[in-house]
This record gives C-alpha cells, sequence and structure tokens, in this order.
C-alpha cells in the first residue's frame, strides 16, 4: 500500500517540483494509512535520499546505475514498471514536468494502470484517489478516478506546499538493481544545453508579465528604426526598463502573452498561456494584456492577479482580484517606486 513518488533529477540534484510531488504524494499516504516510498535514480543517489527523508519520505528506493545518470525513457520506464510490477504500489506519483508526463504515462501504458494528470488537488474517497485538475482552458475543474490497483498521479507545478523539511529524519534507503533496463539502448544522450536565467516561470512565486500593450512605450525609437521595427524596439526597451525593475523589486520572473512573443518583443520561454508556460504564482501581474482565453489558460491559477490595462472593458479584468485602468508605462513606474519604498 506504499505510495511511490519518483525524485526527477537534473545534473544529480533534485527538482523543487519533486518535493512538491512528495507532500502531495504525502495526502495519497495519510489517506490510505501508509507512507510515501521515494524512488531516486541515477547520479548522486545517496544524498537525494537524504533530503527525501528530510522532506518526509520514511523510504527511499535508490539505483545508481550509470545508465541512469542522463534521462532517457527506455531506461527509466523499465526499471519503473519493474519497481511497480514487483511492488505493487497504490499510486505513483511525480510533478507534472514534461519528462515525468512522458515516463508516468509510459509506465502506466506497461502496467496496465490508470493515470491522472495536472492535478491542483487530491484525496482519497472509499479507497480510491481522487485528482481534480483544471479542463477547458481552466474554464471548469473536472474530478478523476482511477479504477486500477495502482494509480499514476503527476501534480502541476506550485499547486501543493512545498513541505517543511525535519533535520532529524533518517529514512530506510534500500538499493536495487537495474536488471530490467535492456543491454542496448536506442537513444544516445550526448549532452545538456542548461537554460539561464533570473527566475524560472514554474518556479516563480511572483511574475510580471507583459502583453501587446507594451508597444504603446511614449519613448521614441532611435531615427533610423521605423514601422513595425520601431514598435518592437519600443516593446523590447518597455520589457528590458519597465518590467524589468518591477520584477527586480519583487524578485518576479518576467512573463509574456504570446501576441508580444509572435510579435518578436521577448522570446518564446517567457510565454504563458495554452500554447506556452501553465504557472501557478502567489502573484501574477500582466500588464497590456487583454487576457484572451488561450493566455487565461496559461495563468488562470495563480493566487492573486493584478491587471494593468488602459481599455477598461480588458477580459483580463474579469479574472484579475485588483484592476488598474491606465497606461502601464505610468502605472508600472509608480508601482515599483511605491514598492522600493515600502520593501526598503
Amino acid at each position: 500500500m506504499s505510495v511511490f513518488v519518483w525524485i526527477e533529477t537534473v545534473a544529480g540534484a533534485a527538482l523543487s517540483s519533486s518535493w512538491e510531488a512528495l507532500g502531495a504524494a504525502q495526502i495519497i499516504a495519510d489517506g490510505l494509512k501508509s507512507n510515501t516510498t521515494a524512488l531516486v535514480f541515477g547520479e548522486n543517489c545517496d544524498e537525494i535520499a537524504a533530503d527525501a527523508g528530510r522532506y518526509g519520505a520514511r523510504q527511499v528506493i535508490v539505483c545508481p546505475d550509470e545508465r541512469l545518470h542522463d534521462y532517457r525513457l527506455e531506461s527509466y520506464a523499465a526499471l519503473l514498471s519493474q519497481l511497480v510490477e514487483e511492488r505493487a504500489p497504490k499510486a505513483v506519483v511525480a510533478a507534472a514536468t514534461s519528462q515525468a508526463r512522458e515516463l508516468m504515462a509510459s509506465a502506466a501504458a506497461d502496467s496496465e494502470s490508470g493515470l491522472i494528470s495536472d492535478v491542483i488537488d487530491l484525496r482519497v474517497e472509499d479507497g480510491s484517489i481522487v485528482g481534480t485538475r483544471p479542463a477547458y482552458a481552466g474554464k471548469v475543474l473536472m474530478e478523476m478516478a482511477a479504477n486500477t490497483s495502482t494509480s499514476f498521479v503527476t501534480v502541476r507545478g506550485r499547486a501543493f506546499p512545498l513541505p517543511t523539511p525535519a533535520a532529524d529524519s533518517k529514512p530506510e534507503i534500500e538499493a536495487v538493481g537495474a536488471d530490467a533496463i535492456p543491454s542496448e539502448l536506442g537513444a544516445r544522450v550526448d549532452g545538456f544545453v542548461m537554460e539561464t536565467g533570473p527566475v524560472n516561470l514554474a518556479d516563480a512565486a511572483i511574475i510580471v508579465s507583459g502583453g501587446r500593450g507594451m508597444a504603446n512605450n511614449p519613448c521614441a525609437a532611435p531615427s533610423d528604426v521605423r514601422g513595425d521595427e520601431a514598435n518592437i524596439w519600443k516593446a523590447k526597451h518597455g520589457f528590458a526598463n519597465t518590467l524589468r525593475p518591477l520584477a527586480d523589486a519583487l524578485g518576479a520572473a518576467i512573463g509574456a502573452s504570446r501576441a508580444a512573443v509572435d510579435a518578436g518583443y521577448i522570446p518564446y520561454e517567457h510565454q504563458v498561456g495554452q500554447t506556452g508556460k501553465v504557472v501557478n504564482p502567489d502573484l501574477y501581474i500582466a500588464c497590456g494584456i487583454s487576457g484572451a482565453i488561450q493566455h487565461q489558460a496559461g495563468m488562470r491559477g495563480s493566487k492573486i492577479i493584478v491587471a494593468i490595462n488602459k481599455d477598461a472593458q480588458a477580459p483580463i479584468f474579469k479574472l484579475s482580484r485588483y484592476g488598474i485602468v491606465g497606461d502601464l508605462y505610468e502605472v508600472v513606474p509608480a508601482l515599483r517606486e511605491a514598492l522600493e519604498e515600502k520593501l526598503g
């Protein structure tokens, strides 16, 4: 009846979202009067296993086989499927990252088990695991339950609180072999290019986003820049010199609407929405964003939404808790100054 939690790692370090998944798994374990077992594969297993114990795992299964140092679906799914077959856990939980979605789906298919994906709430009802997830671009919430002996679950980032680490916790650690992994793997990893930036959107507690309205920057573009290029220059200047100082004052990440990305104002990695990042920050400040349904799908789960827009009829105001009708290039600098004075 144990609840497995896959601890996703990159370069020998656990993702913080995996500890959130461990907290979500504890909800299931408490409902089943069971405990959580962390699964740590690959590099730096011992240190990560100790961290898993501090975050609440009673047991940790580790496999440091060198074929697991880099994530490859073939090797990870083979080992996870074998552990599920041998140990029959009630659930396998992971953060809803791109790799975890792939791995959970593959192992669920291998073990003929049900998959509940991208949940924002969990409970145990009559011995069954029930997950709540947004649907129809976040307009409705739906509940899902699997009727198989093992349920695979992926949890949306920042939907569950990070467990409070306990310094004196020492989990029971068990090392397992990797006999299930094929002797020859079809995929080879030559290397990784790590994405760098001030704050990762998926992990950010505060996000300041800009939209098409960023092109309304009153500052003049250089004389040799005209037409659409002038609008792009103004918008880029606005992201760098208006939104960035506000984000820095708050320790926030910079986001953007699809319209801003498509227009070339800011790179795609900042896009929030149905075709970008789905985020759940504590505070989301939307500047010059009208609030199309595609954008709402990516940020509707934010705990507090503040909208700044000149159009009082913009759809974003229906979603926001606080709204400011005005020019973002007047409001944002004033807001930054007030915050810097308040925060010291």
